[in-house]
């Protein structure tokens, strides 16, 4: 709850929610990319991300260009505010994760991802329906 309150303020101060960010931090890492990818990607319906998308168009993060060899297809790229808070917040998480994990010993870290990823497993696991 913490960290979520933290991180719910601070994309507020750049105008951002939790979901908008969700589709920058997507755009980030593919590139300029349909606004179909991007809900299959993050789990949401087309209709969902097209709103999604206008808010961020509308705040000056991202612009509809036409796509390069489909000329039905439209991808949601950067501007340059949107490439600049990216930048930012990427900064930001990374000394965030040093703040959390830097003298962790090795051995320990090692310890906590295996944790994580069992705990992810079980909760993947729960979502399809399983035991």
């Amino acid at each position: 709850m913490v960290l979520n309150d933290d991180m719910t303020r601070r994309l507020a101060r750049d105008g951002l929610t939790v979901s908008r960010a969700g589709v920058l931090w997507q755009l980030h890492h593919r590139g300029p990319t349909t606004q179909r990818a991007l809900a299959d990607a993050l789990g949401v319906s087309a209709r969902t991300m097209t709103g999604l998308v206008d808010g961020l168009v509308a705040t000056g993060f991202v612009t509809r260009e036409p796509h390069p060899t489909d000329r039905r297809a439209i991808l949601a790229t950067f501007t340059a505010r949107g490439r600049r808070v990216m930048r930012t917040l990427e900064r930001e998480q990374a000394t965030f994760v040093r703040l959390l994990f830097a003298d962790m010993p090795g051995a320990t870290f090692d310890a906590f991802v295996d944790g994580l990823d069992h705990v992810l497993a079980r909760i993947r696991r729960a979502a399809r329906g399983g035991p």
